[in-house]
């Protein structure tokens, strides 16, 4: 039995619970019990440790051929995981499938014209202090929403996925023979790295957006790529007004600020 993989109307590939129990070639009198355990149970997500989330890890499927049946779309990355949590016999198989797969959906190889030009505009948006505060604090946010309302472990987390912490940003300033006491991780960025500053702001926005922290780390790579080549410095624009800083849309800083999903965030929404 082969995985079918389904690719919905937005372009998210997506398994039917129904095939990927088939596939797995899971006795037929559990597929109730299965089912039901696959979208209660806790996973390790790229985001982090929780239940799958309605319209985000799965949604319900009619199945005209035997409407008596629950079925739901399944997202690949959960499928990847109930594959791998599951007692089947070839699921070695199909979880490589699904990783290779997901490897592909993931890494944003593919932009379109319009999602370049909206990274663009983030990128210069993100050389804004204030836009990148704003983004951390979206991105704490969705943190604790899917911790329990727990922020522990927070910078941990957040620097696993930046790939520095504040230690290695002092050790950074002391090889520098720069005085790392009394500074911020921003201040400190600033004194060995600015543009990782604008990465970091991009980061921040795409994961409190809800995307993989793989997906969020190419854009922020992108966007630092960017502020390289068109030379945007960061500006803290809370201190006082910039004359040379770069040239960002008013309603685009609103819709980051307040975190509305318009303009080149309705891009990735």
């Amino acid at each position: 039995m082969e995985l079918e993989v389904l690719v919905s109307k937005k372009g998210t590939k997506v398994v039917t619970a129904t095939n990927l129990h088939l596939a797995l070639q899971l006795p037929n009198h559990q597929y109730a019990t299965n089912i039901k355990k696959w979208i209660n149970e806790v996973y390790e997500f790229k985001d982090g440790i929780r239940k799958p989330l309605r319209l985000k890890d799965f949604s319900k499927r009619v199945n005209k051929d035997n409407p008596i049946i629950d079925d739901y779309y399944i997202s690949v990355e959960l499928a990847k995981l109930i594959t791998l949590n599951s007692k089947s016999k070839v699921k070695q198989k199909y979880a490589k499938y699904l990783f290779s797969l997901e490897d592909k959906v993931e890494n944003a190889e593919l932009l379109s014209t319009e999602q370049i030009k909206a990274v663009i505009e983030l990128t210069k948006a993100m050389s804004l202090r204030s836009c990148q505060e704003k983004s951390q604090d979206q991105h704490l946010k969705l943190y604790e929403q899917r911790n329990g309302g727990s922020a522990a472990n927070w910078w941990k987390h957040r620097s696993q996925i930046l790939g520095y912490s504040a230690d290695a940003l002092r050790n950074r300033l002391k090889k520098l023979g720069k005085k790392s006491k009394g500074l911020s991780q921003h201040d400190m960025l600033m004194q060995t790295d600015e543009h990782e500053a604008i990465r970091t702001g991009m980061i921040d926005l795409f994961m409190a957006m809800g995307k993989s922290d793989r997906f969020a780390k190419n854009l922020g790579d992108l966007a630092k790529l960017f502020a390289k080549e068109f030379e945007i410095k960061v500006y803290d624009d809370k201190a006082s007004n910039n004359l040379f800083a770069p040239k960002v849309k008013p309603e685009l800083i609103g819709a980051l600020k307040s975190f509305r999903k318009e303009g080149a965030l309705s891009m990735w929404s």
